[in-house]
């Protein structure tokens, strides 16, 4: 059922190709790896499935290591490296499935020693988690352009200062995200991975106590006071969207539109007057998510395209988590 749907998303892509390259002037082509790597796009996919029958919450974290690497120094496989990124304070002991990635690019290389990146997994691999969390809709998912390498070096300090906080305003995720060449829009469209996955209820406290942000519909504030008490243990969840917890889907904007974005980052959205609020109402009807994954889709393959390593630049790691120069 799975490479149905993997072959559907083949098919579809290509239709929204020319679109797609001509928004964003990439230097990355989908066909990089037709001839040097055919079976590449299976054996993601099969991966990836197998990693979220395993865990329903790996899609959201794959797809959330590709949002992390992509906004530090741009999409060059940075964050796998270990240690430096993996310990500033948005990912350390969050960021999760560099297991998952690090099981791909063993499976890659059996097939394709020395040839596929791990930037580039890590493009792919987001790609299908959405599209295989998006079920029961079908969601062709966006062409992956391809042809990134991978960086030699990390910064957590890169990391702390560029990734953005869920505790910034509408203006300063505006800001955050035009560093990056990404529009308000994007910032609207990109937040709606939100739709999926989990939170530390360390990043609520403020939200919660010792007062309740009035942002915060006054039923859920009290749900998640009972998931997280104040002074709960820093290794304790909850979900990022109470309804849809593992589905991708739209239900996110309609969440904010009674109250229910989880993060500050998110309420905010809804609750400033102008582009962002109106972009939430345009994606929020029921009827309207099949326009979100379009857009979604169109925001991805601009944020994949954040600084790439390409031609000679960095190198084709043999191992994600560390440089080749390292053994």
């Amino acid at each position: 059922m799975y490479f149905m749907v993997i072959m559907v998303l083949l098919v579809s892509t290509g239709q929204v190709l020319a679109h797609f390259t001509q928004q964003t002037g990439s230097r990355l082509t989908p066909y990089f790896y037709d001839r040097s790597c055919p079976r590449l796009p299976f054996i993601v996919a099969e991966q990836v499935y197998q990693a979220a029958l395993a865990d329903p919450r790996m899609p959201a974290s794959l797809l959330r290591l590709f949002f992390h690497d992509c906004f530090v120094n741009g999409c060059d496989a940075s964050v796998l490296l270990s240690g430096n990124e993996q310990l500033a304070f948005p990912n350390v002991n969050s960021l999760r499935g560099f297991n998952v990635i690090a099981n791909i690019k063993a499976a890659v290389e059996r097939a394709c020693p020395n040839t596929v990146s791990c930037a580039d997994i890590l493009a792919i691999a987001a790609r299908d988690s959405v599209v295989l969390a998006s079920r029961p809709f079908v969601n062709p998912g966006w062409p992956v352009l391809l042809g990134r390498r991978d960086s030699l070096t990390a910064s957590e300090a890169a990391a702390n200062a560029d990734i953005p906080s869920p505790f910034s305003n509408v203006a300063q995720l505006n800001a955050n995200f035009a560093r990056v060449g990404l529009s308000p829009q994007d910032v609207v469209v990109l937040s709606g991975a939100h739709t999926f996955g989990r939170v530390h209820c360390t990043l609520l406290d403020p939200s919660l106590y010792p007062t309740t942000d009035p942002l915060l519909n006054a039923a859920y504030a009290k749900q998640l006071k009972t998931e997280c008490p104040n002074g709960a243990n820093p290794a304790d969840i909850t979900n990022l969207d109470p309804v849809t917890p593992n589905r991708f889907d739209n239900q996110y904007y309609r969440n904010l539109q009674v109250g229910k974005g989880t993060l500050f980052s998110d309420r905010v959205l809804f609750n400033t007057t102008g582009e962002s609020r109106n972009l939430v109402n345009e994606l929020a009807p029921l009827f309207g998510t099949y326009g979100f994954f379009y857009e979604f889709g169109v925001s991805m393959v601009k944020m994949g395209n954040i600084s790439p390593l390409t031609g000679t630049q960095g190198e084709i790691r043999k191992i994600c988590s560390q440089p080749n120069s390292a053994y």
